[in-house]
């Protein structure tokens, strides 16, 4: 079997995250979901299909990935993956027959016969998708369908808990020195190269603690399972209460349940609940994030401008790529913050929805045109851990701001029109 992933038009509502890279590239427990879908169905090969604005940004990431090749669509034994799906443990496809796999109505595979490259377009997926459902047998499959953030994070415990058996088989030979341990020995599990200085506490009771090769965990941590440290993520006396973090991060203070992607910093203290955030970003000392409400009601999310009842009482913020806060910023329930965001502190909780390509000053969002600026201090944050800021980068980043002009300056009318209400 050939593996394909695709992204379908909902991947729009995993934004401001899928602004910046494929639905694929998102984690959920211990790896990314393209990842996890190579560990269950065991393709015998892998490509991709991705928007035609991450194309070049993606070949660059990924240059042993067939990406956008009509070639790799050709012949028989093709399965297409919907990029936000996670299949259960032991997923297998019937490749027999053409069929498409259904999650609560959602396609989440197409399995096909043979059939010219002609027939079927990148560009045009949705459509496409749309004829394999009209035209084709269909049957429910298993395991489940990220349809917003905020279900990635929800189901980021049991996807760490299935990942523990998997992880102990990559990782063997575990090293416990140095950590106090409550719960099952077995469900601590410490690759060779990482390091817990004394005084470490893991405490897997609720379920396994997983850590990389090249992680460092200062002493005074104390890591509560589920969750998983990635590799050469620095642990600097945090509190961890589920989560999965890295690579290359640098984490303090109070963090729960949160997913944190790579060369990330919190490295001070504050508290980050429930939250989802993108690489590069940096939340200062003192950055505090709301997760509950205090009536204890179910929390909104605007989602590529769309608000959205979420149904969920616990639920932080959604921060993408390379945006930063400054010290003491306070962050509401539900806040989506776009990409190459800077949050200054205003003494208040700051607006619940920040644009990409914005700065909140003194409460209020502006539009940042200095994009010569942001970049360079993209290109700075990057050298500091070893990687390089592209032309592909710059490229990708200008057509970005340049395609989130309308919504950024929709937003900030909106959110200047309901000031200047509440002030008269």
């Amino acid at each position: 079997m050939r593996l394909c992933v695709f992204e379908d038009e909902a991947v729009r509502m995993l934004e401001p995250l899928t602004l910046t890279r494929p639905a694929w590239a998102l984690w959920c427990g211990a790896s990314s979901l393209l990842e996890r879908q190579k560990r269950v169905l065991a393709p015998a090969a892998i490509g991709a299909l991705v928007r035609p604005e991450l194309v070049d940004l993606c070949r660059a990431q990924n240059p042993q990935l067939p990406i956008n090749d009509p070639h790799f669509l050709e012949g028989d034994d093709l399965v297409l993956v919907n990029a936000r799906w996670l299949p259960a443990v032991q997923g297998r496809i019937d490749m027999a027959r053409p069929h498409v796999g259904l999650v609560n109505g959602q396609i989440a595979y197409v399995a096909l016969p043979p059939f010219a490259v002609d027939d079927f377009r990148p560009g045009s997926v949705q459509a496409w998708l749309d004829q394999c459902r009209n035209s084709m047998a269909a049957e429910e499959t298993t395991g489940f369908m990220a349809d917003f953030l905020w279900d990635l994070v929800e189901h980021n415990s049991e996807a760490l808990t299935r990942d523990w058996e998997w992880f102990r088989q990559v990782h063997p030979s575990s090293n416990h020195k140095g950590a106090q341990l409550l719960g099952p020995a077995n469900k601590l599990v410490v690759a060779e190269g990482a390091l817990l200085e004394p005084y470490v506490v893991a405490d897997t009771r609720q379920g396994p603690v997983l850590i990389e090769p090249g992680a460092v965990v200062h002493s005074f941590s104390r890591l509560e399972g589920p969750c998983y440290i990635g590799k050469e993520t620095w642990i600097m006396g945090a509190k961890l209460r589920g989560g999965t973090l890295g690579p290359k991060c640098r984490i303090g203070g109070e963090v729960e349940a949160s997913i944190v992607l790579g060369h990330s910093n919190k490295y001070h203290d504050g508290f980050l609940g429930h939250s989802y955030i993108g690489e590069w970003v940096n939340l200062a000392a003192g950055t505090q994030t709301s997760d509950l409400r205090n009536d204890y009601g179910p929390i909104a999310v605007t989602v590529a401008g769309r608000r959205i009842a979420s149904g969920r009482t616990k639920i932080g913020s959604f921060i993408g790529d390379h945006t930063k806060t400054g010290l003491g910023v306070l962050l509401n329930t539900g806040s989506a913050i776009g990409t190459f965001a800077n949050l200054l502190p205003a003494g208040s909780l700051l607006p619940s929805v920040v644009p990409s390509f914005c700065q909140v000053n003194r409460g209020q969002i502006q539009e940042r045109q200095d994009l010569r600026q942001l970049f360079a201090t993209a290109a700075t944050a990057m050298g500091r851990r070893g990687e390089t800021f592209t032309d592909n980068h710059r490229i990708f980043f200008q057509a970005l701001y340049d395609r989130t002009a309308d919504l950024r300056l929709h937003t900030i009318r909106e959110t200047d029109a309901r000031q200047l209400g509440r002030s008269v």
